[in-house]
C-alpha cells in the first residue's frame, strides 16, 4: 500500500489549486482505499481516541452525532494533517493578499499549531461524524478562536446510494447584497473534499471581493453516513 505522505506529494496539485480558485472546493478522487475507509469506520467505537462527543439535535447543529479526537492523532490522520497542509497554505496565502488582509500562513503545519498553541487554542478539531436515517448538519463554519486556516478537509468513508442515500455535502456562497447559491456535491468513497471554511476572493470588475461559505449535509434518507473532518487549526475548548 503506497505511504500516504507520498501519494499526496503526487498529486496534480496545480489542478487541486485552480479549483479552489475558481470554486472554492475541490475533490481529490480515491486518496483513500477500502481499507483505509473501513479502519477509520471502525475506530468510532474506541472511545479512547476521542476527548468529546456531541450528540448535534442537544445544540441545534442537526440529527447525527461526531466525535472530536484527541493528541496524538491516529498516524493516518496525523499524516494527512501534516502533508496536505503546506500544499494548501500557498492557496490561503493568496487568498489573504487578493482581499488586503494581513494574516500570512507559515509553511508548515507545525507552525500553525505553535501560532495557536500561542493563543491558548490546543485541543484537536479532527472529528469523525456518524448520521443515520433522517440526519442531517445545519450549515456552518468550523471556526474555533482567533487563530484559524481558511481550507479545511472531509474524508468521505461511506459509498453514496449502496451505504445512504440523500445526505449530499452543501457549500453555500454568499455574495454581498445578492441571493446564496447552493452547491450540491456527491463525492464517492475514498474521496477526499478540500473546501473553504469561512470566506474566499472572487474576481469582480473591480478587483477581488470577500464571499462568505457555509456548509452542511442534506438529510439521509436511508442507511449510514460516516465521514471525517480535518480541521487544521487547534481549538479553545
Amino acid at each position: 500500500m503506497q505511504n500516504i505522505s507520498t501519494k499526496i506529494a503526487s498529486l496534480h496539485w496545480d489542478s487541486i489549486t485552480e479549483s479552489m480558485h475558481e470554486n472554492g472546493f475541490a475533490i481529490i478522487p480515491n486518496l483513500l482505499d477500502n481499507e483505509q475507509c473501513e479502519a477509520l469506520k471502525a475506530d468510532y467505537s474506541k472511545s479512547e481516541l476521542y476527548r468529546k462527543t456531541v450528540v448535534m439535535e442537544r445544540y441545534r447543529f442537526g440529527l447525527g452525532e461526531y466525535k472530536y479526537f484527541t493528541y496524538p492523532l491516529p498516524d493516518l490522520i496525523q499524516n494527512l494533517r501534516t502533508s496536505i497542509y503546506p500544499k494548501l497554505a500557498p492557496i490561503a496565502n493568496a487568498w489573504m493578499k487578493a482581499l488586503h488582509i494581513q494574516t500570512v500562513f507559515p509553511d508548515t503545519h507545525q507552525e500553525l499549531l505553535e501560532q495557536c498553541h500561542a493563543n491558548h487554542q490546543l485541543k484537536a478539531t479532527v472529528l469523525i461524524l456518524k448520521y443515520g436515517k433522517s440526519g442531517f448538519n445545519t450549515l456552518h463554519q468550523d471556526l474555533y478562536g482567533d487563530v484559524y486556516f481558511p481550507i479545511q478537509i472531509v474524508l468521505f468513508l461511506n459509498e453514496p446510494d449502496e451505504d445512504f442515500t440523500g445526505g449530499e455535502f452543501v457549500l453555500t456562497q454568499q455574495i454581498p447584497r445578492a441571493q446564496s447559491k447552493a452547491i450540491v456535491l456527491k463525492p464517492k468513497k475514498g474521496d477526499v473534499l478540500v473546501f473553504t471554511t469561512n470566506f474566499r476572493p472572487i474576481k469582480g470588475t473591480k478587483g477581488y471581493y470577500r464571499v462568505n461559505m457555509k456548509h452542511g449535509v442534506s438529510e439521509i434518507h436511508s442507511g449510514e453516513r460516516h465521514t471525517l473532518g480535518i480541521i487544521f487549526h487547534d481549538a479553545l475548548s
